[in-house]
């Protein structure tokens, strides 16, 4: 029975404990509010488990406006409504400062990791005041028995107010609570002022309004100010009004940011061909005050009046232009033309001939006609004009010239073919059909130059030809060269006729009626008197004592051994001088050297057709004296004049010592008497060489019929009516894929020589870029120098990349300018936003311009030295009279005329928690100050109204 009984008591026991157990877990009995606490206490205490790292591994979202801020989101649900909560928190120990990037929260109330919770509702912000009380006291609540000390905050009111109220445990001592309002119109003008400022803050804590002048608060205070440069189109409004009363004495030295300039980038290089927009929209100079204590508003009042240069610090921050670091298809520029060009050299394989993309007889004419425009003739002649206007000083082809800029096999930027890419790049967008009409209106422009023996301008008259450089500009300075001939041979020409026709016109106008007669007669005296002008020019006066003397028969030379009167000498013609003491073999005469006719010039095609004639038929002497007949028989006619009686085998001792074998050496150096040279032994001992000995030797049978001709009376080598129609036939019918070929070639290398005397100061990372362009230039141009593309080829993707690079660097380059410009005085802040802006576009540099990621923008800044202010201070330039729309209400702080566009006040008042109200009964002792109020007033002034400029409030007061 006991026993029984006892089981029964026990078995009561367990069902009773089970009922509180269970009565405790069943939360169907809690009201919806409890639950809701509930679970805003379960999340919380979950993110205080998993701690800043681990919520990162679960996926924190991180904020774009901050780089250091990241946030959690968690949605709750509260009856029918939904509510989102969010953590934000940083990563950093330290708070940070508020030159930094920071959440507007924590700059207002200078929190560090706070809750926000807000309704999913379109405007995001709770409109019923007991709902926000009530929200925010269950986060409060669920906070609590977290026993955790975030802050947490709630948007209310109108959201174009960014209100929040919000509240934090601060332990068993005081509860902070938090109110955010922002004044968005109708600002009262006191609050425009530090003084309406501060009696606004003074309002939170005092007593009555009249406790202000009684008494002194002690007021610590912090002050931001935000200046702003003016924009580029600000500036160039500014040009047009002001255009009238402007004169040149105001206008500012290059390269100094003149506001009042219509085109910042008038003096660089790229602006002959487009206008750069500047990559650097405006300046942002932030400058802050260190902490001050102030007691009254009279002290307010005179901060108001202070100069920004007694500010503790000055920060700089360049805003960039959004689309600096992107791809939309608006820019232009060097790289963006030339993108165009290589499209046109990949339908240039479709036509055999550059007539047939002008022509509508062409099968694919239709497509041209309607994708392909041709500017109007205005617009080709202007360009013919600027490519043919004659410069009476020909450019320095070599100046700035990069030192990598030869290995590109293309025109000088300076020369005529190069200065025609160029212009090709800008004519018609750069299609097609425009690039031909072009080149044939341009080669008709160089066939009139040369018809009327006019010169080629851009082409240097120096005799000789850049093998280094394309075939076309090698073409070109053949042509000059053969044009200057004709010149020559028609002014001495005229010269001859000018020359018979004033000594003969007396006698003409005696003789008018054997008019036709004398006109015959005198024709054939002309000719005469022109060849013996000729000769009468040539004829040497003087020598050099060197083996081979060649001249271009304009000498005044005279053989200083004249003093011998013998026979040979007085028919000796062409001589430069004897030759050391060498005499002839079949007569004791001294040796002497002719003058002889220049090499006749070759360019490359020309060159390679030798090489190809000789790897068919192998080196041999009689071979290489063919394909030298004519300038080997013009030597050896010029040295049998020179050397009346010599034989062949003086004429190799002289022309090709190698071939003749001496049997004793002979005497070396010039003889200065004709008596003591006669003492040398005579005649020379010595034979040809096997070669030159053979039987049917070419050399001897070219000696053999080698006239006895001074150079002065021979027919010149380089026969430049042939030479010249030759090459203008290779312009006229040379293959459209040649053509732009060479265009590539040539107008890449003459548009990075142009941004190359770009001047952008000693940074060192454009130079390295820029080296590392021109390389990336002559290898991938490579295929295109030795004729090696085809339609098919890879080398088409190739040139498309190496486009996309040009427009990095071009980029890169025109930023360095316009930075250099600006700060030239001090080079440092150029240097510093330039090599931070090369460190964030970097990785961009690797891959096409479309994939690069817009959504990133470039933040940037650089605190500034003593030294370095009042450079930056003057680019504040005083508004002018008639900038009278940028008059507002002062806010005071100017800057050269310039109020701040921003100004960010925080005041607060510091108590001793154990000395006041505010302590507690606890035996822990708080000696240190609390902030026990706090307010953060973001205040900005619009430029047409002062009084509808908004005034953003934010402050927080301790209970």
């Amino acid at each position: 029975m006991a026993s029984s009984s006892k089981a029964n008591l026990a078995e009561q026991d367990e069902g009773e404990e089970a009922e509180e157990i269970e009565h405790f877990n069943d939360f169907t009995l809690a009201s919806s509010w409890e639950r809701f606490i509930s679970e805003i206490e379960a999340t919380c205490r979950q993110w205080l488990a998993d701690g800043p790292k681990r919520l990162l591994e679960k996926g924190a979202v991180h904020l774009d406006s901050s780089d250091n801020i990241y946030k959690v989101k968690s949605e709750l649900k509260n009856a029918a409504k939904i509510y989102s909560m969010e953590y934000y928190f940083e990563i950093s120990g330290k708070i940070a400062d508020w030159n930094c990037t920071l959440h507007d929260l924590q700059l207002c109330f200078g929190v560090k990791e706070f809750l926000v919770i807000s309704p999913q509702s379109a405007s995001g912000v709770v409109l019923d005041a007991p709902e926000a009380t009530k929200l925010l006291s269950a986060v409060s609540i669920a906070l609590a028995n977290c026993s955790s000390l975030w802050p947490a905050f709630v948007p209310v009111h109108d959201p174009s107010r960014k209100a929040f109220i919000g509240i934090q445990n601060m332990g068993t001592i005081f509860t902070r609570r938090f109110e955010a309002d922002r004044i968005g119109s109708q600002v009262p003008i006191k609050f425009m002022h530090l003084e309406g400022l501060y009696e606004l803050f003074v309002s939170k804590f005092a007593y009555c309004m009249s406790d202000h002048s009684m008494h002194l608060f002690r007021v610590h205070l912090l002050m931001k100010l935000t200046y702003q440069t003016l924009s580029n189109d600000e500036d160039n409004y500014d040009d047009i009004q002001e255009a009238d009363t402007e004169n040149a004495e105001s206008e500012t030295s290059p390269g100094c940011g003149n506001p009042n300039r219509k085109h910042w980038d008038d003096d660089c290089p790229w602006n002959e061909w487009y206008s750069a927009e500047d990559p650097v929209m405006r300046f942002d100079l932030v400058v802050t005050w260190s902490e001050k204590v102030v007691e009254s508003s009279l002290e307010m009042a005179e901060m108001e009046n202070a100069s920004p240069h007694e500010a503790e610090k000055w920060i700089l921050a360049p805003n960039l232009y959004p689309n600096l670091d992107s791809s939309k298809g608006d820019r232009i520029g060097f790289a963006s033309q030339l993108h165009l060009l290589v499209n046109a050299l990949e339908m240039s394989f479709e036509a055999p001939f550059i007539e047939d993309f002008v022509s509508v007889e062409n099968p694919g004419s239709d497509n041209l006609e309607s994708t392909m425009v041709i500017p109007p003739p205005t617009v080709l002649d202007r360009v013919l004009k600027d490519l043919f206007l004659e410069d009476p000083q020909l450019p320095d082809f070599a100046k700035d010239e990069h030192k990598s800029s030869r290995a590109i096999k293309g025109a000088p930027v300076e020369s005529l073919f190069a200065q025609f890419c160029l212009h090709s790049l800008w004519f018609g967008n750069c299609n097609i059909r425009a690039i031909a009409v072009l080149w044939i209106e341009f080669v008709q422009e160089i066939r009139w130059h040369w018809e009327e023996s006019q010169p080629l301008p851009k082409i240097p008259a120096n005799g000789s030809i850049d093998l280094a450089t394309c075939l076309i500009n090698q073409k070109l300075q053949m042509l000059a060269i053969c044009i200057g001939k004709k010149r020559e041979l028609n002014e001495e020409f005229e010269d001859c006729i000018g020359t018979k026709d004033d000594a003969s016109a007396n006698m003409e106008k005696m003789q008018e009626v054997n008019k036709v007669g004398d006109e015959s007669s005198s024709f054939h005296a002309r000719s005469q008197a022109f060849d013996e002008k000729r000769d009468s020019l040539l004829t040497p006066e003087g020598f050099n004592g060197s083996k081979t003397v060649e001249s271009k028969f304009s000498a005044n030379a005279q053989d200083v051994h004249s003093a011998d009167k013998s026979t040979l000498d007085s028919i000796r013609r062409g001589s430069a001088g004897p030759v050391g003491s060498m005499k002839l073999l079949k007569l004791c005469q001294s040796l002497h050297a002719p003058f002889t006719q220049s090499a006749p010039l070759m360019t490359e095609d020309m060159h390679e057709e030798r090489l190809r004639a000789i790897e068919t038929f192998g080196f041999s002497f009689n071979f290489s004296a063919q394909l030298e007949r004519e300038t080997l028989s013009s030597d050896m006619s010029a040295f049998k004049a020179a050397n009346p009686g010599a034989v062949f085998e003086d004429f190799i001792r002289w022309y090709s010592p190698r071939d003749w074998e001496n049997d004793e050496s002979e005497a070396k150096g010039p003889s200065t008497d004709l008596t003591e040279g006669m003492n040398v032994d005579w005649p020379p001992q010595g034979r040809l060489s096997r070669g030159m000995s053979e039987s049917g030797n070419f050399w001897r049978k070219i000696w053999d019929e080698a006239p006895i001709l001074p150079a002065s009376e021979q027919k010149p080598l380089l026969d430049p009516n042939r030479e010249g129609e030759k090459i203008l036939h290779y312009l006229e019918t040379m293959q459209p894929h040649q053509l732009l070929e060479q265009m590539v070639c040539s107008a890449f290398r003459a548009s990075a020589d142009t941004l190359n005397q770009t001047n952008y100061g000693s940074l060192k990372e454009m130079d390295t870029k820029m080296d590392q362009l021109y390389l990336t230039m002559a290898s991938t141009l490579r295929p295109l120098q030795v004729n090696l593309l085809s339609n098919t080829s890879d080398t088409i993707e190739d040139l498309q990349r190496l486009c996309v690079v040009f427009e990095h660097v071009e980029k890169l380059l025109i930023l360095a300018a316009s930075l250099h410009r600006r700060f030239r005085q001090v080079p440092r802040i150029s240097e510093a936003i330039f090599s931070n802006y090369y460190n964030f576009y970097l990785p961009t540099m690797g891959i096409g311009l479309a994939d690069v990621d817009t959504q990133k923008e470039f933040d940037m800044k650089l605190q500034l030295s003593q030294n370095e202010r009042q450079v930056v201070s003057n680019m504040f330039t005083p508004p002018t009279a008639n900038q009278s729309w940028r008059k507002v209400l002062s806010m005071g702080n100017h800057l050269n005329g310039h109020e701040p566009i921003l100004r960010e006040i925080i005041f607060s008042m510091h108590d001793n928690a154990s000395d006041n109200h505010y302590a507690s009964s606890s035996h822990r002792d708080y000696q240190q100050d609390t902030e026990t109020y706090r307010m953060y007033t973001c205040g900005t002034s619009n430029d047409l109204q002062g009084l509808l400029s908004p005034l953003r409030m934010l402050a927080i007061e301790c209970h």
